[in-house]
């Protein structure tokens, strides 16, 4: 069998795994948010804690509610990194270093997990396990939290409440994340995926020495990693490492844990709203992006373009052998078209035009699915968007949902779209700047600028996944980078929360003759023709001088 049809026959499996649990999932979710009953389990965490779950929160306290919990766990993720010498299985490693540990606390809360560091050499298996494993968990709940709540904003009417933040978050990790993880970690854990509390194994080298290679509890690690769209790897390589992600398989099914929750919430949005075409829309103009990616993306790759490459019959450079040019590019389309941001093999070894796709991927906005959340609510403010611009050609006020979309709607769907933007274009536009950057630059020209330009698009998107190539250790890196994942999570969340709280407010306007249809193909046209046009007009100067350079030269 060639790699071509492997791969397709591989993504052909990955379409209908995906397919088959759309339905039950995405209702299943639907109920959890809904459903007034809480377990047993919920209710003495609610005592312990001590949360009313009865009571409803104003967007303004739900969002308070997601900056404290937030900011907590960056405090507690840092001490936690900084006070490791002393805590059990830290392996005898030292304390992670101030910065190194700031920078990774902030990126596992935002659901970024951008890696400045080699974990096997870095972290002991008590902060892997209880620092950052937790975080993967209740980072992704943040995400699908904020998604539900700016749901029910368009869901209910005449009131100022949108839910109870501790509840929603109890409830997706509980009832969403856990058991979905645990099944998945043993069916990894059976096809190959190590799980070990030793720090590692001497092997035998020819030459008769040993060599020790590093074990951890990486199944358990890998699961909700990639459930959580998180991403950081319990190994240097990544899901590049055969500890991680041996076998073709077990690359699979991470491709499959990666877009199960994005790709289902689109059931969940149209359960929840009442219209499962209202989803069935969205999940079209998901796929729509997806498939175009992963073709500019997989057939650049497949294209020998250099000495090297035309030796080989394909670009091999930087790809595990087996996986093949095809489960690296769908690998690497799942991941930046969410924000996920693991790898099983090296973006900065893909041709010009093919890291410029998974570069665009990112772009775009993260919504081909999107990270778990934060897809979902990131292309309904695109659909407010695009509602917005189709009122201005027909000179009526627009409406979705059966919403008015004034002034403040528009505003905060506004500041929500264009918060990535800023803080891509200017963190790479100031580092490149700067005297030291080109030291930290492993490539010169139109590669060198496709480094720094990935390094901010993906922590500005909360994407973590790194085209390699740049060395962001020195302090400037450390603390722009910090800062772009920090403002490319929350300043969205703030925003997507306020155009919630202002549409929950209102009161449900009735479809007239006069209303743009949503449930159809030329919403969906129009809403996909938006996200293009928003990522072209904003970074297409960028790109040019990036990878589109690379791959005409």
């Amino acid at each position: 069998m060639t790699d071509t049809m492997a791969g397709l026959l591989q993504a052909g499996l990955l379409l209908v795994a995906l397919a088959a649990v759309y339905k039950p999932l995405g209702d299943y979710m639907a109920r959890v948010f809904s459903s007034e009953k809480h377990t047993k389990a919920e209710r003495g965490l609610y005592r312990l804690f001590r949360v009313n779950p009865g009571s409803e929160q104003h967007w303004k306290t739900y969002a308070s509610a997601v900056i404290g919990f937030s900011f907590v766990s960056v405090v507690f993720l840092y001490l936690l990194q900084r006070l490791q010498a002393i805590l059990p299985w830290s392996l005898g490693k030292e304390p992670v270093s101030p910065a190194v540990a700031f920078n990774t606390a902030v990126s596992f809360v935002t659901n970024t997990n951008w890696q400045s560091y080699s974990p096997e050499a870095t972290m002991g298996h008590f902060v892997q396990m209880a620092g950052l494993t937790v975080q993967n968990f209740l980072s992704a709940a943040v995400g699908l939290s904020v998604a539900v709540a700016v749901v029910r904003g368009f869901v209910r009417a005449k009131t100022d409440r949108l839910g109870n933040f501790w509840v929603d978050l109890t409830r997706g990790t509980i009832r969403i994340m856990l058991p979905i993880a645990f099944v998945a970690a043993i069916v990894l854990i059976a096809l190959g995926v190590v799980q070990s509390l030793k720090s590692g194994v001497d092997v035998l080298n020819p030459d008769g020495s040993t060599s020790k290679i590093a074990l951890a509890p990486a199944a358990s690690q890998e699961a909700v990693k990639e459930l959580g769209t998180n991403g950081g790897g319990i190994f240097n390589a990544n899901s590049a490492h055969p500890f991680e992600n041996p076998n073709a398989w077990t690359n699979l099914i991470e491709i499959f844990l990666i877009l199960v929750i994005p790709v289902s919430l689109t059931r969940t949005f149209g359960k929840l709203v009442g219209n499962t075409r209202q989803g069935y829309v969205l999940l079209s103009v998901m796929a729509t992006l997806f498939t175009a990616m992963l073709a500019v993306t997989w057939l650049s790759e497949a294209h020998a373009s250099g000495p090297a490459s035309l030796a080989a019959g394909a670009n091999l450079e930087g790809k595990e052998q087996r996986f093949g040019i095809g489960l690296s590019s769908l690998f690497a389309t799942a991941t930046t078209g969410t924000s996920t941001g693991a790898v099983n093999g090296a973006h900065d070894s893909y041709s010009g035009l093919g890291g410029g796709g998974v570069l665009l991927n990112m772009l775009l906005g993260e919504i081909s699915p999107g990270g778990v959340g934060t897809g979902l609510y990131g292309i309904l403010v695109m659909a407010v968007i695009a509602m917005f611009l189709a009122g201005l050609m027909v000179g009526r006020t627009p409406e979705y949902l059966g919403k008015k979309l004034g002034k403040r709607e528009v505003t905060c769907a506004a500041v929500a779209m264009l918060a990535m933007p800023t803080v891509v274009l200017l963190g790479s536009g100031i580092a490149l700047m700067l005297a030291d950057t080109p030291a930290a630059m492993t490539n010169s020209g139109a590669h060198g600028l496709s480094e720094v330009l990935y390094a901010y698009a993906s922590t500005g998107n909360n994407n973590g996944s790194a085209f390699g190539g740049l060395t962001v250790t020195n302090d400037w890196f450390q603390s722009s980078l910090s800062v772009a994942m920090l403002l490319g999570r929350y300043i969205p969340i703030l925003a997507v929360l306020c155009l919630a709280g202002s549409l929950a407010s209102q009161r449900k306007v009735p479809e007239t003759a006069g209303t743009l249809p949503t449930t159809g193909p030329l919403f969906g046209t129009m809403l996909a023709g938006t996200i293009v046009l928003v990522a072209a007009l904003t970074f297409i100067p960028a790109l040019a001088l990036g990878p589109i350079a690379e791959a005409l030269a």
